[in-house]
Formats: C-alpha cells, sequence, structure tokens
C-alpha cells in the first residue's frame, strides 16, 4: 500500500525539482523528505531517485509514480472537498496565503469572523507575495490564496483554480509635502516624468506593474530606492527622497511630511481570492471567502 504523505513528498520533488526545494515546499527537512522517498521507493519495489551531479532527478519509475500521485492526491482533496461538503460544516484545516497589506488589513478581521463563527476550524495565515501564493495553491501547500493584480495588468492563473472577488483598492501618489503637486486635489501620473521613485523590490508583481505603466504613458522610470513595506517607502517620502504609488489598503497612518493625492484616472488593485476548484464544494473555503468580503466591505465602507 503507497503512503499519501510519501506520495506527496515525492510529487513535491517532481514541481520543485530537488529534494531541498521539496522539503521548503513542505515546511520540513531534507532528512525529512530523504526519509520518507526512501520508505516510498521500499514500497513500490523500485528506484523512484537517481544521483545527478550533486542533485537527484526522477528515474522513469519515479516520473511514472509521479504522475500517478498528482491524479492521486486530487481525487483525495475531491474526496474531503465531498466529505466536509456532506457533514455541511467548515471544520479542521484551511491554510490561507495572503500578499502584506491584505494580511495587515483584510485577514485579522476575517480570521476573527472565521474563529467566532466557526469554532471547530483552524485557519492558518502565511504572508506571501500573490505568484507564490497562487504556486502555492497549486501545488497544495496553501488551500486558499489572497492575491491582486491591477487593473491594466492582471495576474495570470493557471488552470484549475476558482476565484472570488474581495474587494478594489485604490491607489493614490504620495509625494514630499513640500512637492509641486503636493495641494493639488487630484493628479496624473505624467506629471511626475521628472521625479525619482520609490518602489518594491525588483522581480515583484507591483514593481513589474509600476514599470509597465509608466513606460506605458511614455515615461522612463528613474527608480531611486526599492523597499518592500510601505511604511519604509512613506519614510523615505518623508524624507524628500522620491515618490511613490500608495494603494489605500493597509497604508496605515500617512507620516508628517508626506501627502497623498488622488490620481485623476483611478488606479485601482483588484483583489481577490483562489482555490483549487476540486476544493470548491469545501464548506471552510466558501466560509473563509465569505468572512473576506464582509471584512473587505466594511473596510469600502470606512
Amino acid at each position: 500500500m503507497l503512503n499519501l504523505d510519501r506520495l506527496r513528498t515525492l510529487s513535491a520533488v517532481a514541481r520543485h525539482g530537488s529534494v531541498s526545494a521539496a522539503a521548503d515546499g513542505l515546511h520540513v527537512t531534507t532528512s525529512a523528505v530523504s526519509q520518507q522517498l526512501a520508505k516510498l521507493e521500499r514500497e513500490a519495489g523500485q528506484q523512484l531517485l537517481a544521483k545527478n551531479g550533486r542533485g537527484v532527478r526522477l528515474t522513469d519509475a519515479g516520473r511514472l509514480l509521479a504522475e500517478h500521485a498528482i491524479r492521486i492526491l486530487s481525487q483525495v482533496e475531491l474526496a474531503q472537498a465531498d466529505l466536509e461538503a456532506h457533514r455541511g460544516q467548515a471544520v479542521g484545516e484551511l491554510r490561507l496565503g495572503a500578499f502584506p497589506t491584505a494580511a495587515r488589513d483584510l485577514l485579522p478581521g476575517a480570521l476573527v469572523q472565521l474563529r467566532t463563527e466557526h469554532p471547530q476550524l483552524r485557519a492558518q495565515l502565511r504572508e506571501m507575495e500573490p505568484e507564490a501564493s497562487v504556486r502555492g495553491v497549486v501545488r497544495g501547500d496553501i488551500d486558499l490564496a489572497v492575491v491582486l493584480d491591477w487593473h491594466n495588468r492582471p495576474l495570470p492563473l493557471p488552470e484549475g483554480l476558482a476565484k472570488a472577488p474581495i474587494l478594489d483598492d485604490p491607489a493614490d501618489v504620495a509625494m514630499p509635502a513640500g512637492h509641486p503637486l503636493a495641494h493639488r486635489h487630484s493628479v496624473e501620473l505624467e506629471e511626475f516624468a521628472d521625479d525619482e521613485w520609490i518602489a518594491s523590490p525588483e522581480g515583484e508583481f507591483c514593481h513589474d506593474w509600476l514599470m509597465f505603466t509608466l513606460r506605458s504613458k511614455g515615461i522612463e522610470p528613474r527608480v531611486a530606492h526599492m523597499v518592500e513595506e510601505h511604511p519604509t517607502q512613506l519614510a523615505l517620502i518623508s524624507a524628500g527622497l522620491g515618490v511613490a504609488v500608495a494603494p489605500r489598503l493597509g497604508r496605515g497612518p500617512v507620516p508628517q511630511g508626506v501627502s497623498v493625492v488622488p490620481v485623476r484616472h483611478t488606479m485601482r488593485r483588484h483583489v481577490y481570492a483562489v482555490w483549487r476548484a476540486d476544493a470548491d464544494r469545501r464548506p471552510s473555503i466558501r466560509a473563509a471567502v465569505t468572512a473576506l468580503r464582509r471584512t473587505g466591505q466594511e473596510r469600502e465602507g470606512r
């Protein structure tokens, strides 16, 4: 009899391409992964991994079993969803991923609602960037992700995922209080063609969006600083070191020395939840989406 946890480990190695990357994805040690694979080889009666330089590769038997593991684990997901739906209650464990500002401004209220309304549901949050959380849902590392894209830059989603909108998040331009445009009622991005920008780090979705958006308006961005957290961006702006796009979700208090002005042609981030379509019937998924939407509506009504 093949063990499901060991099949899940083999599937992770196939997806990630190495034992160490699979261990990171499964949040276990490389030793634990190696032990699981050694036991699976004994169960299968065949060699599943072979040395490949300093790493390993799947043998033909390993690839064959990994393909079966994907289908088996999907069927198990469906069975769990059907059982949970048959019971009609949100119970068990629900693993959530959310990008930083959603984790700060949306998830606390949603998690409190879930704990109050579904005391038998254990919700666990991990802060993750949108692309990473989508990969986590596809791999089965998390059950539901709160992600974002922009009005002019959709986030591509793989097949087999379902999604639901949570809220639209307007974004403004934050600038030093002494900036010539600081006292305007609204601005256009083109008016900042000569300014230095403070952006998210390279490779992140919001950094790529900013570069794409400014260039689409004929502006070659001059990025002076790249920092992760919005409060840090605002601190740099307060010191007169540049301007930045400032979404309203999770913004917090604006420090002295910073002026935030709406954009005339509104920029919006779309925030939504995604999950595996084969888990669609799980009451815990539906309960989480409901709590997130409710929290989003409350925030939009402030």
